[in-house]
């Protein structure tokens, strides 16, 4: 479905340094900005975030510091980034709590003001918890297929729990049936 419309808009991922807001830098960026008659255009960027990418980190999106280490900082490219951002409404996953507010915070560092009060944010992880409850009543209908009667009653809600559990055992063959694993997957 072509989207309606009334300004373009952009959507778009980054790839950082961890996940501090504040502190964290971008490594890569990748965007897709759609016009208002439908066209579009994207671009991927890798960054040098001007400090070291932590292990733990390239383990997670492959970008290492020896892949960046040449590539322009942010501060070189604010100014083109945000003449391709200005105007834009903006779109992404998780984008209203992390990717946006770390844009942002990239820009203020570099000096370069980008306006974003009078933008729209749609945030497509939003959008999808709120059509697909994650509540343990909609948990009991996708995992037991029964209704969760006395919801919020707390011996339903510990029957239900325990009954979704063997269900997501079941369901899950890579889910090993093991406290201790079970407790470090869902920390």
């Amino acid at each position: 479905m072509r989207l309606n419309l009334k300004n373009p808009i952009i959507f778009f991922d980054l790839e950082t340094t961890g996940i501090n807001i504040a502190s964290d830098r971008i490594v890569e960026i990748s965007y897709l900005r759609v016009d208002l008659n439908g066209n579009e255009t994207s671009k991927t960027l890798r960054l040098n975030p001007e400090m070291p990418i932590p292990e733990k980190v390239v383990a997670i999106h492959g970008i290492s510091n020896e892949d960046v280490k040449d590539a322009p900082t942010f501060n070189e490219v604010a100014k083109s980034l945000a003449r391709d951002f200005e105007g834009c409404d903006l779109g992404g996953y998780n984008s209203v709590r992390f990717d946006i507010p770390l844009l942002a915070e990239e820009f203020l560092r570099s000096g370069v003001e980008i306006d974003l009060k009078r933008r729209k944010f749609v945030d497509v992880q939003i959008i999808f918890m709120k059509m697909e409850p994650r509540t343990l009543s909609a948990a009991y209908k996708f995992f037991v297929n029964k209704e969760l009667t006395n919801a919020h009653s707390a011996e339903a809600d510990t029957m239900a729990t325990y009954e979704v559990l063997q269900a997501q055992l079941d369901r899950y063959s890579n889910l090993e049936n093991d406290i201790g694993k079970l407790a470090e997957f869902s920390a």
